[in-house]
């Protein structure tokens, strides 16, 4: 039976449809106002919503409730709660009220902070975020909440991407004023987070520890085939991928997530989905359900989907593209060039603010991006390298160098694109290429962020955008307050003309890949921040505290808490995969080779019994190979148990992380290639856990 789409989608929603239906005018109306202009609820009108939407929960079979929020975990948190209430007389009704809605207690001491709550301070508040909807999910009302401590520091993701959103609408409003356009009383910023993952047989998994406990395979000889006759991407899917992918979207679909594009990626068992643009807290929360949602419906077809950044070693690893833009409530996008760029000076004034955005802090950005998993991907030849550039293409370079140099901007020529086959339709070819190195790419009428890891929450990388966007266009604005309006176009000229020659260091057209950019990159003053301990370093230089507490975003006390609880991850994440490396070594691996060496050893006793003389080259060789690399593995196990203990006694987070990357991590790595030596030495069927032709060619 065919699937009525439109009538499926958002059905699991408490949306603009549902609540004008559900509530009294002047209650929807104060409502819209809230999510609309971001005024305060007042407590009459929280009940009234409260009932209204507990009416239409039961309705839809739930039974609870919960206050959804994201703390530093970088995962969800839920609490669930009944609608029962007793009466008193033994029986129960449905019951909600408007304090329930707006407030929630969780436990804030059990929870990353950063040193900000001590483990006897409990108590935390969660506050709900009535711009991004509720949704039902498992018989329970889920409601998008804030974070926050007794005292008031924030504790979650949210809270400072709703504050920077807030900081950027207000300073591009002011600039679009400045420039004449006194219709737009709001500007919002959309998102686009496109996401990448890998599918694997669940009883395969289960039989792995490191993919269980880490994420990744910490060793594994290649398969015979990897990406390498580049025949997976955009192939055809396969029955079991397709019917996944099908309930998959329907899921999304019913929590109005608006997946749009599914297909094959470049790695063997790598796939991707993308959703159409919305505003950025919406946005957020939606790639937050879509990565459990895909986690949950693998589950049902039997499968696990692997979300880590680099889970297999030797093919590409996993991305998140962060397509970012700024959108006025009068429906304009203010990064769409037009028909002639060139003349644009409203799209100019807002190109040039992203540009000196990234330049600025471009090791923020870097940061936002930072963990131990996408350390593994950054600078690899499947995604950015860890250096920030901007990729503006032909037709923008020529702009700007026109503004440079005050010379008239012609335009450039579209050409024709010729197939040779004159059965295929002719099209005009865009003025410019895209590139797929770049980590900051403008692509039409956004800007793609590609340096995001698969796992991560696109909150951070949009925190830093916005708070750092706002601050250039802060800044462009002062140099344009009082300007006469005769004079404003001479003054933006001159605005924008100072603000390339500043800032175009930032700007690679090219090849991010070779190693000449790394050189290049160098020579201008860009940072090549490659580790999170290189980039952590930096969250707490002057300027970078200055940024997001002129702006309200973070107090100063917050950044040093991020900080501290980023690096306590990054260390956390390598100690638990050393320990899984012990584990799966000493009573699965070793064993193993043992077992194989014993296996040898008997063959060779038996052809000198029965052939005596007959040489044992074959068997010599491989019983000295083994034993070696064995010896080998089991000494460096020990001595990178050592180096763990050694980096978890230095004095500080930064110290323990740097060590974790300088001394275990590299050795970690070393021992990895020992390990998938002598795996590929070894029978599959005396190996205790599935190998890589198995994990990435099953299905």
């Amino acid at each position: 039976m065919a699937t009525n789409i439109p009538e499926l989608f958002g059905s699991s929603v408490f949306n603009d449809k549902i609540m004008r239906a559900k509530l009294p005018k002047d209650i929807y109306k104060a409502l819209r106002k809230t999510i609309e202009n971001g005024t305060h609820l007042e407590l009459d009108v929280a009940n009234a919503v409260a009932v209204a939407m507990k009416e239409w929960a039961v309705e839809n079979g739930a039974t609870h409730y919960t206050h959804w929020f994201q703390p530093m975990t970088g995962y969800t948190a839920e609490k669930h709660d009944s609608f029962i209430s007793p009466t008193g007389d033994g029986q129960i009704i449905m019951d909600f009220s408007g304090k329930e809605l707006v407030k929630g207690e969780p436990d804030a001491s059990s929870f990353p902070s950063g040193g900000l709550r001590a483990t006897f301070e409990a108590r935390g508040y969660t506050a709900w975020d009535p711009t991004s909807p509720a949704f039902i999910k498992d018989h329970t009302l889920y409601i998008p909440t804030a974070f926050c401590s007794y005292s008031g520091e924030v504790l979650d993701k949210k809270t400072p991407l709703l504050r920077s959103m807030e900081t950027l609408n207000r300073e591009a409003t002011h600039m679009l004023h400045l420039l004449g356009n006194t219709d737009v009383t709001g500007v919002s910023t959309t998102v686009g987070p496109e996401q990448e993952y890998f599918i694997v047989e669940r009883d395969l998994y289960k039989k792995r520890k490191d993919l269980v406990f880490c994420g990744r395979t910490l060793f594994g000889a290649a398969a015979p085939k990897g990406q390498e006759m580049e025949d997976h991407y955009f192939g055809a899917l396969k029955p079991r991928i397709a019917d996944f992918m099908h309930d998959l979207d329907k899921e999304l679909w019913k929590l109005g997530i608006p997946a749009k594009t599914k297909h094959n990626e470049v790695a063997p068992a790598q796939h991707e989905l993308a959703p159409i643009f919305e505003t950025t807290n919406v946005a957020v929360d939606h790639n937050q359900l879509t990565m459990e949602m895909m986690r949950k419906v693998a589950r049902k077809h039997g499968f696990v989907c692997l979300l880590h950044e680099k889970p297999f070693e030797g093919i590409n690893g996993s991305g998140k593209h962060n397509n970012w833009s700024l959108i006025t409530n009068t429906g304009v996008n203010l990064l769409d060039p037009g028909k002639t760029p060139g003349e644009n000076t409203q799209f100019l004034v807002f190109l040039m603010a992203v540009i000196k955005a990234v330049d600025d802090y471009a090791d923020l950005l870097r940061i936002s991006v930072a963990g131990a998993g996408n350390d593994h991907r950054l600078g690899a030849n499947e995604a950015p390298p860890a250096i920030v550039s901007i990729f503006v293409g032909d037709e923008l370079q020529a702009v700007m160098d026109s503004i440079e140099n005050d010379t008239f901007f012609t335009g450039l020529h579209r050409e024709q694109l010729e197939t040779g086959a004159h059965v295929l339709p002719h099209f005009t070819k865009d003025t410019t290429d895209r590139n797929r190195t770049s980590p900051f790419a403008f692509t039409g009428n956004k800007f793609e962020f590609r340096m995001l890891g698969s796992s991560a929450s696109v909150s951070t990388p949009n925190i830093v955008l916005n708070t750092a966007v706002a601050e250039s266009l802060r800044q462009f604005s002062q140099k344009l307050e009082g300007v006469a309006p005769e004079e404003m176009g001479d003054a933006v000229h001159a605005l924008l003309k100072e603000t390339i020659i500043a800032h175009k260091r930032v700007i690679f057209n090219g090849n991010g890949y070779t190693d000449e950019w790394v050189k290049e990159a160098k020579k201008r003053g860009l940072y090549n921040l490659v580790s999170t301990p290189d980039a952590l370093e930096h969250f707490t230089d002057d300027k970078n505290v200055e940024l997001f507490v002129r702006h309200g975003v973070f107090t100063k006390e917050e950044i040093f808490s991020r900080d501290e609880i980023l690096l306590e991850n990054y260390s956390k994440s390598i100690h638990i995969e050393v320990k899984t490396l012990d584990d799966m070594l000493k009573k699965d691996f070793l064993p193993a080779v043992s077992a194989y060496v014993e296996q040898i050893s008997d063959t060779a006793v038996k052809k000198k019994t029965l052939v005596p003389g007959l040489p044992l080259t074959y068997e010599t060789s491989l019983i000295t190979k083994l034993s070696s690399l064995q010896a080998e593995i089991a000494s460096g196990l020990e001595q990178l148990l050592a180096d763990a203990d050694a980096a978890d006694a230095k004095e500080s987070a930064l110290l323990t992380a740097k060590a974790y990357h300088e001394v275990v991590l590299a050795h970690m790595e070393a021992l990895r290639v020992k390990i998938d030596e002598a795996e590929s030495l070894v029978p599959d069927a005396l190996l205790p856990y599935p190998t890589y032709d198995q994990l990435l060619f099953s299905i």
